[in-house]
């Protein structure tokens, strides 16, 4: 049984697209647009709860297709995030709000990115939390692809054991790779914990497994290391095969955006240990062609210089690195990243 916390209602929204489920809360009293929450990847709603019952503004949180108790559908990879960025629009519609505040988490902060592309009428202003660099991944800095079929990237990457144990819902810590291993390896600094590491752990035991979601179809490849982007499943929705968010520098009205990422994370940075390039360069995957070939993906660079783009064009955006943490800052330093987040919807919307 899914876990919520007091205070927090969660519901079921039909949509045109899907059965999504939605957790809310509207403190006594709160008026202005609502906070709308969206999770990342191996893992749905259930992570935004502390932030939830500390807002003062209504909030929602959204469980995207496959995770949560939102309804299963396939994910078609050749759109990108669009699949989920649709479901979201299609859930804000049908709950009749009209804008508001997106916080987008990891895959999350790049579904909140093509939202601000299909839907800037819903976006009042943008955070984006440890965000998917918006080139997808496989790229060189620049943006271009490492190798036509973007090698290394998609379904074929993940840890079939990893798979394997969310699919049985193994709670255990018995193995780095169970879902709680990975949890405190991969999406909190070291050292991190908290009482709540239990309902994290369910949060990610929601995610549902197959070629058509988590983690998706792969491909054969003559191209190092030997697979490549598939067409189905949500791994492949990132790989610069499919993703390209940079066109945000070109949007017409620039909502404010708030970028937040911890020192340590070793999911997105710039010589990620998700990455296979730079596991290659460490000797852990053997074979590595070289850095001209398969340079480690500079991610945060990435993000930085579509940002600067954006501001240049007439936008802005603050960004804040949280020393002490790893992938989840909102977990990790609850204070600093609510005040940033109050502060920067209050200046954008004071109401």
């Amino acid at each position: 049984m899914t876990t919520i916390l007091d205070g927090i209602d969660a519901q079921v929204v039909q949509t045109d697209r899907l059965s999504a489920s939605v957790l809310r809360r509207t403190p006594e009293g709160a008026t202005g647009a609502p906070v709308v929450l969206i999770h990342g990847n191996v893992s749905s709603s259930l992570f935004w709860q502390p932030l939830m019952l500390a807002l003062p503004r209504p909030t929602i949180a959204i469980d995207l297709r496959g995770f949560g108790d939102s309804e299963t559908l396939p994910v078609d990879a050749t759109r990108g995030l669009r699949d989920f960025s649709d479901d979201v629009a299609s859930v804000l519609d049908a709950l009749g709000v009209s804008g508001a505040h997106v916080v987008g988490w990891s895959m999350g902060g790049g579904v909140v990115m093509q939202l601000l592309l299909d839907r800037p009428d819903l976006v009042r202003s943008l955070t984006l939390q440890a965000p998917v660099p918006p080139q997808g991944f496989g790229t060189r800095l620049d943006g271009s692809l490492c190798t036509p079929d973007a090698a290394g990237t998609g379904g074929g990457g993940a840890n079939a054991d990893f798979v394997a144990r969310l699919a049985a819902g193994d709670t255990s810590a018995d193995e780095q790779t169970s879902p709680r291993s990975v949890y405190r390896a991969s999406y909190v600094a070291p050292g991190f914990s908290d009482e709540q590491e239990d309902l994290w752990v369910e949060s990610m035991l929601s995610t549902k497994t197959g070629e058509d979601n988590y983690p998706g179809d792969g491909i054969a490849t003559e191209s190092w290391p030997g697979f490549a982007a598939g067409d189905r499943g949500i791994l492949n929705t990132m790989s610069a095969k499919h993703l390209d968010l940079t066109g945000i520098v070109d949007v017409a009205e620039k909502p404010a955006i708030l970028w937040v990422r911890g020192a340590h994370d070793v999911i997105v940075g710039d010589e990620s240990f998700f990455d296979f390039h730079t596991l290659g360069k460490h000797g852990i995957v053997p074979g590595w062609p070289g850095e001209e070939a398969a340079p480690p993906q500079q991610m945060i660079a990435q993000t930085r210089a579509v940002l600067d783009a954006y501001a240049a064009n007439g936008g802005s955006y603050q960004e804040a690195v949280f020393e002490g943490a790893g992938h989840s800052p909102h977990l990790e330093d609850p204070h600093r990243f609510r005040t940033l987040l109050q502060q920067h919807i209050e200046a954008h919307d004071p109401s």
